[in-house]
This record gives C-alpha cells, sequence and structure tokens, in this order.
C-alpha cells in the first residue's frame, strides 16, 4: 500500500510539473480577422484600394491586439475589431452595409464566448450604430440568444447603444450597387433613402481609396476570433447581408453554429462569410470546432469543412483559433480580407487566396 501510494503521488506530481510546459506552448494571446470573402481580383481593386484595406485590415487588427497585449478578454478584443470594421465604408457591416431590396439597410451580428457558450446575436437592425455590441447586450444584459428587427433596434436603445437615424449607413457605392443589381433583375429602383446625400454628379470616380469597387463581388460580413491570456476563445461577426435581399432575408451571421461559434471545450473559435444559406445547411462553424474536438488542425479542419459545405453551392470562407493560438484560414474564392496578429508575430494582412497565410 505504502509503495502504491508512492507511485500515486509520483504520477500527480509529474502531471503538475508537464502542465506549465503546456501552458508556454500556448502564446500569451492571438488574434485574427476577416473583412469577407469573395471574387477579388487583383485587376478589380485599384492600388489606392488595394492600400485602403490593407489599412483597414491593420487597424483593426491592431484595435483587437491592444485590448489583449493588456490583458484584455477575447470577447472585448473581438468587439473593438468588429465596430472598427463596421464604422468603415470598406466593408459590408454597419457604415458600409449593402442595401435591400426595399433601399433599406438592415444588420446582422453575433457574439460568442467559448468559455461557459454564453452568446447573442441581433438581425434586421436599422438603427443601432454598432450591431456587435448589440448582440453582446443580448448575450450580457438580456434572458435570450437572438432578439430581430425594431425589437431588437428597441432593446439596444433600452441599455444605452448608440442610435443613429438610418441615413448614417448610407454610402454611395452601396446603393450604386443596389441600382445596378435590381436592374439586372428586372426589379424596381427604390427612392433614394430619407437623409442621404444628393446623388454624385457625374457619378462616382474609378478607383476611389475610400470605398470599394462597383463591381465588386463579395459576401460581405467582418468577422473577429481571438483567444486572451486566461486561454479562453471569443467569435464575433457582423453583416449587412446580400445586396437586394427580400422578405426579411436573414443569413448565417446571426445562426450560432453556421456563421458564428466558439467552444473552450472544443478548442475552437469561428468567424464565417460567404453564401449564407450553404452554411446553415452545414452548420459550418459547429462541424469545424467538432472536427477539431475529434483531434484535426485547424486548418485542416477548416479546409474540408468549407469544402464539404460548399460543394452544396455557393462560395465563401471561414477563420479559425484554436486552443493553441493558431489562426486558420480557408477560402472557395479568388480572395478574403483577412489578417492575423500575435504577441511574438507582427500585424500581417492579405486579400488574394493565392498570397501567404497571413
Amino acid at each position: 500500500m505504502h509503495n502504491l501510494k508512492l507511485q500515486v503521488l509520483a504520477l500527480a506530481a509529474g502531471l503538475f510539473m508537464t502542465a506549465p510546459a503546456v501552458a508556454q506552448d500556448r502564446p500569451a494571446w492571438s488574434f485574427a480577422i476577416h473583412g469577407g470573402a469573395g471574387v477579388i481580383e487583383r485587376a478589380d481593386l485599384s492600388p489606392q484600394q488595394d492600400a485602403a484595406y490593407r489599412g483597414s485590415l491593420a487597424r483593426a487588427l491592431e484595435a483587437g491586439a491592444e485590448v489583449l497585449r493588456n490583458g484584455g478578454t477575447a470577447l472585448d478584443a473581438v468587439q473593438a475589431a468588429i465596430q472598427l470594421m463596421e464604422d468603415d465604408p470598406l466593408f459590408n457591416a454597419g457604415r458600409g452595409a449593402v442595401f435591400t431590396a426595399a433601399g433599406r439597410n438592415e444588420l446582422d451580428a453575433a457574439v460568442m464566448s467559448g468559455a461557459d457558450l454564453t452568446a447573442g446575436a441581433v438581425a434586421g437592425l436599422t438603427t443601432t450604430r454598432h450591431p456587435i455590441a448589440a448582440a453582446r447586450a443580448v448575450m450580457e444584459r438580456s434572458p435570450h440568444v437572438m432578439l430581430i428587427g425594431e425589437g431588437a433596434d428597441t432593446f439596444a436603445a433600452s441599455v444605452g447603444l448608440e442610435q443613429v437615424d438610418p441615413s448614417f449607413f448610407f454610402t454611395e457605392r452601396r446603393w450604386q450597387g443596389l441600382e445596378s443589381y435590381l436592374r439586372e433583375h428586372g426589379l424596381p429602383i427604390p427612392a433614394r433613402p430619407a437623409g442621404a446625400p444628393a446623388a454624385p454628379v457625374g457619378g462616382l470616380a474609378a478607383g476611389d481609396p475610400g470605398m470599394p469597387p462597383l463591381n465588386e463581388r463579395k459576401f460581405g460580413t467582418v468577422g473577429a476570433v481571438a483567444l486572451d491570456s486566461a486561454g479562453h476563445l471569443a467569435a464575433g461577426t457582423s453583416t449587412g447581408g446580400m445586396t437586394g435581399k427580400r422578405w426579411g432575408r436573414v443569413g448565417d451571421v446571426p445562426v450560432l453554429g453556421a456563421g458564428t461559434y466558439a467552444s473552450n471545450r472544443d478548442g475552437c473559435a469561428v468567424s464565417a462569410t460567404g453564401d449564407g444559406e450553404y452554411y446553415i445547411r452545414a452548420s459550418v462553424a459547429r462541424d469545424i470546432c467538432a472536427r477539431i474536438a475529434d483531434g484535426a488542425s485547424g486548418q485542416a479542419a477548416a479546409r474540408a469543412e468549407v469544402d464539404d459545405a460548399l460543394s452544396l453551392g455557393g462560395y465563401g470562407g471561414v477563420i479559425v483559433m484554436n486552443a493553441q493560438g493558431t489562426p486558420a484560414f480557408a477560402m472557395t474564392t479568388s480572395g478574403m480580407y483577412r489578417g492575423s496578429i500575435g504577441p511574438d508575430a507582427p500585424p500581417t494582412v492579405a486579400i488574394y487566396s493565392d498570397e501567404p497565410r497571413p
């Protein structure tokens, strides 16, 4: 019996001795973002637009990194970066959102904590400046997981989130994109939104660095995944949806397990961008986490799931963070605005599919 006790104590001591080594294998924190995937070709972006996107991605990365390097939470980092992209007209989220067929901006978002699987989501917002903040408020300040439409905006206002006139989200490039889409599909063009600036005389200048290209065929979404110094994972996603969407369409972004998911237990956080209908049908984000929990690497899980899900039809991409702080990126498109950063890794951004992994 004495020998058995010694063996048990020795085993326990060995376990405790190896624990720090495991922790040392993981970086203090890690962070990755995306700004949407789609048909993004070098010929479609002027040098000024290319530089503008890269600059915006770098600023969003730094916003999240600043939170994490100061000991902040993965949730705070995700929100900080996404809010910055929601205010940037280059991205289809918040102020750069595309228009519905009725000429409205309807915004969706979701956020999830890997530590306890709590989550919040919103859909069809029209007056809340930062949908990602509304999603987090649903998670932390309501008994619910998802709120939609006018009620979601009312809730956001009730907890003190900034409200704006719907014209705040208007951008000329997105409006012209809507007009082009509606003409192509033989649909009526709605009246220019109230409060929008007058249409520019002579149209927009080609290659305007402050706006996305008019013919951009992108599945607009922004997202972030993070691992913080406490070892917790989080994911968040925000979008304006699809140009010309009708009948109150909602995509994968606010559907937990489809476009957004995080779980410490499974060791992953996921944010997706693409044809949302297929992501919903295939439960893409949750399935990636299940693959990782079964032993796949983040990159292998992301690649396999995107290929499987989008074999149903459609296109898109994902970003993934695993419990070791290794970001992964996979896409079936010619480009995805993306980037990553860590305590020992400088900020790296990429646009085209043939660029090295960030």
